[in-house]
């Protein structure tokens, strides 16, 4: 049986009583896993040796994102090794959409859906979701939390926060004539910032 690829013996032969180290590469899954070292000499029996390794607690992490005031698509990225995630809108003023979809390990995977291939029963793996952002007509910064929970119940949040617009100031009509008397004319003022009339 040939020795698992994760696991290193050190030295790797020898000659009369030894001392062998053996070590692993660091397992992201959070499957344990198990393979069979063989010590072998000439003249007797090969002698099998069980290695286990204990997985990772499962887990998952996020990235915070900015957006641009003019809006666009952003992409939240995080690591997990999960058998499913799911993401939430949290609060928050800015007006978005979770898509049905985000990918995971490459693969494309439904919210809140069993990942295909469980990627991270082996290893962990990188997900992301792209989320349409509209433009901000206001003068205010905005955010939305979003949380991202696994299967094992962890959950963590990140926080989209998308720039400030531009002030804006617009009146219609751009003329005006009043009459003799002196008569108010009404002028709509269309504006998102404090403004003044002089």
């Amino acid at each position: 049986m040939a020795k698992p690829n994760w696991c290193t013996p050190t030295p790797s032969s020898g000659s009369g009583n030894g001392t062998v180290n053996v070590s692993g590469t660091a397992h992201t899954g959070r499957v344990k896993r198990s393979g069979v070292l063989t010590y072998k000499a000439a003249g007797v029996a090969d002698v099998t040796q069980s290695v286990v390794q204990n997985a990772k607690p499962e887990f998952v992490t996020v990235n915070n994102v900015s957006a641009p005031k003019g809006g666009g698509n952003v992409t939240i990225t995080g690591k997990s090794n999960s058998s499913k995630l799911n993401f939430a809108l949290g609060s928050g003023d800015l007006p978005i959409t979770l898509p049905n979809t985000y990918t995971a390990g490459g693969a494309s995977t439904a919210n809140n859906a069993n990942i295909a291939g469980d990627p991270g029963a082996t290893a962990e793996f990188d997900f992301a979701m792209t989320i349409s952002v509209p433009a901000n007509g206001t003068i205010n910064p905005r955010t939305r939390i979003i949380n991202v929970t696994a299967t094992g119940g962890q959950s963590v949040s990140l926080t989209i926060t998308q720039a400030a617009g531009d002030p804006t100031l617009s009146i219609t009509p751009t003329e005006i004539t009043l009459d003799e008397s002196g008569s108010a004319e009404s002028v709509s003022v269309t504006s998102n910032t404090n403004w003044t009339v002089e």
